[in-house]
């Protein structure tokens, strides 16, 4: 029995390597999740700026993310020569790990280096980029949840500000608000930078999105 055993482990061992080399270079694919919740009264809130990024990466590279599975709305496609899976949880934002891991698991994604996800962050400045490769939740329910269903925090992040809540507002309900025109019109620039940057990630170039992207804008903060 004991031999049997070792050829079984040894299987599942080389079976995992060959896995490995299967996802490198050409073959490599990222799936890429950008937080939200869904129903059109969420639109254009600021809670759902990672759906707003992935419908902005969708929209450049003609990748219809329309197709229902894994409690998400997800589209397969390629950014310049990479394969990658967009895609928008349907479980709502702090169920999202649910979504995520679903995913993750199907595609057999190794998410520590081939998952990035894109989300809200209040303690940023509207429109400012923070690249990471891991870390805590920060407070951020949705994250808190997809850590939870890894059961790790080693994952590529791309946060992006909303702004801090202003004194005297709850929390959920400024996260919830929607975005102002002027504010509109930074996040339409927070975008594009979001697509240099994960263009930068897909060809393993993750340090130089650091670099470039993690600066404060200098950009004038929106009225509220």
């Amino acid at each position: 029995m004991r031999v049997i055993q070792w050829m079984r482990d040894r299987f599942t061992w080389a079976a995992a390597l060959l896995g490995k080399a299967d996802r490198t270079g050409e073959n490599r694919m990222y799936i890429i999740a950008g937080l939200g919740n869904p129903t059109r009264e969420y639109e254009n809130t600021r809670h759902n700026i990672g759906f707003m990024a992935v419908d902005a990466l969708a929209d450049k590279y003609n990748i219809s993310v329309m197709d229902c599975k894994h409690k998400a709305l997800i589209g397969k496609g390629m950014i310049n020569g990479t394969k990658v899976v967009l895609v928008k949880p349907l479980t709502y934002m702090n169920l999202s790990g649910e979504a995520v891991r679903a995913v993750v698991d199907y595609y057999k994604a190794d998410a520590e280096s081939e998952l990035i996800v894109i989300y809200d962050d209040v303690s940023l400045d509207v429109g400012q980029l923070r690249i990471r490769k891991k870390g805590s939740a920060g407070g951020h329910n949705g994250i808190k949840n997809i850590i939870a269903n890894l059961g790790h925090d080693t994952f590529l992040r791309i946060k992006i500000g909303v702004g801090e809540k202003p004194k005297g507002y709850d929390l959920a309900d400024y996260v919830l608000g929607h975005f102002g025109r002027e504010e509109l019109d930074v996040m339409q620039d927070s975008l594009e930078k979001v697509d240099g940057a994960v263009n930068l990630m897909l060809a393993d170039r993750v340090d130089e999105a650091m670099n470039q992207y993690n600066v404060k804008s200098s950009a004038k903060k929106p009225e509220n």
